[in-house]
């Protein structure tokens, strides 16, 4: 029984790591065990350094978000801070109901010698309090849009003095026996280890309606980092994650403007995030990236079953690209019609907003609006998603 589990094993294990699927013909595995230059080539137990890393980024972003995001936010005028507390109304909220009606109001009112309205914007704010708070939602789009930055900026100092940026055919010359560098290999494991980290910390972030689309489309990066790494197409990999980072880290700063109450900033960054995307996502990766991926490397090295797989996902990628075009060219339109931007269709308006849109119309009832809950769509962006591809 064991040896014929074994046997099993070995078959699947040969299966997945079969030099007729991952590599070119007259290519093996046994060809990359040279040192070749820098840190040699791309191997598949490299994959295994990406989790501490993933941990370590982790750590720091905790760090990151509890230092400097919310003195942030609170120097922007962002509050942590829920309803005063009342045990008798805490009591109700808790064992009774959290939408108290017109005749437990009265009474509650008599009870603690109250105002109804200060009791309902009491509730209001009680409610919120177990809804996605603006603080959190800055500080976790805060940590986004520097790592965004960061790595963008280092893709571009790297990709600058690299060949095949400047003349993309060099992609495919001398593969795969393409070593890689110590820059490469840095910027590779970070992006991945990041894609990880999001991964993971999913789990514990606002729970979103998108949480789903989210996961999986974390899943698919993974995967196609991944995969790239393994067969060593890592050349144009760097070309298209950097392409990627190009809009990300604007999509973070219109959120940060949008929780902090910015709107024009807001409006302006969004419109900003809409042409960079539009023109990276449907024009630069289609024309150049695909061009390259589809064209050039089947001149130079041929097709082979993993060079197919490849190319399925980044044409998926592409239709993805589209999809989401659409809807933000859509969003931009509406704010360079209206003069502000709206509701974001794609999916990230949390279930709390309409809630907030009651606090919204009760506000000169209560003094003040609470800054907990789902940030208000109307007459600011629609927050959280749009980055997260």
């Amino acid at each position: 029984m064991a040896t014929a589990a074994a046997g099993a094993l070995g078959l699947l294990w040969g299966w997945l790591w079969s030099e007729r699927f991952w590599l070119p013909q007259n290519v093996s595995w046994a060809d990359f065990e040279g040192p070749g230059d820098g840190y040699g080539y791309p191997r598949a137990r490299h994959i295994l350094s990406v989790f501490p890393v993933a941990a370590g980024i982790f750590s720091v972003r905790l760090l990151f978000e509890r230092f400097i995001a919310k003195p942030c936010a609170l120097h922007v005028g962002i509050q942590d801070s829920g309803p005063y507390p009342n045990a008798i109304l805490e009591k109700v909220f808790l064992s009774i109901t959290k939408y108290p009606d017109e005749k437990r109001l009265e009474g509650l009112s008599k009870q603690l010698d109250w105002d109804v309205r200060k009791i309902q914007c009491w509730f209001r704010h009680r409610r919120n309090q177990d809804k996605p708070p603006t603080l959190t939602k800055f500080c976790e789009s805060m940590w986004r849009f520097t790592f965004y930055l960061c790595i963008f900026c280092y893709g571009i100092k790297f990709l600058w003095s690299s060949p095949w940026f400047w003349d993309i055919r060099q992609c495919w010359h001398s593969y795969p026996f393409q070593p890689l560098t110590s820059g490469l290999y840095y910027y590779y494991i970070m992006e991945l280890a990041f894609y990880w980290s999001l991964m993971f910390s999913q789990f514990i972030d606002i729970k979103r309606k998108d949480f789903l689309i989210m996961f999986v489309h974390h899943l698919a990066t993974i995967g196609l980092i991944t995969f790239s790494y393994i067969n060593n197409m890592v050349r144009v990999g760097t070309l298209v994650m950097c392409l990627h980072d190009a809009s990300d880290f604007l999509l973070e700063a219109a959120k940060l403007a949008n929780y902090a109450k910015y709107q024009r900033l807001c409006d302006t960054l969004f419109v900003i995030f809409s042409a960079v995307f539009v023109v990276t996502r449907l024009g630069i990766y289609p024309f150049w990236i695909l061009n390259t991926t589809f064209f050039e490397s089947w001149e130079i090295i041929g097709p082979y079953p993993s060079w197919w797989l490849f190319n399925g996902l980044l044409l998926i990628l592409q239709v993805l690209h589209v999809i989401w075009s659409y809807l933000i060219v859509r969003i931009a339109f509406k704010a360079l019609i209206r003069g502000k931007v709206s509701k974001d269709d794609r999916s990230d308006v949390e279930s709390s907003s309409e809630e907030e849109d009651v606090a919204t119309n009760t506000r000169s009832a209560c003094g003040s609006s609470s800054s907990n809950g789902a940030n208000r769509v109307n007459g600011h962006m629609g927050s959280s998603y749009w980055a997260e591809e």
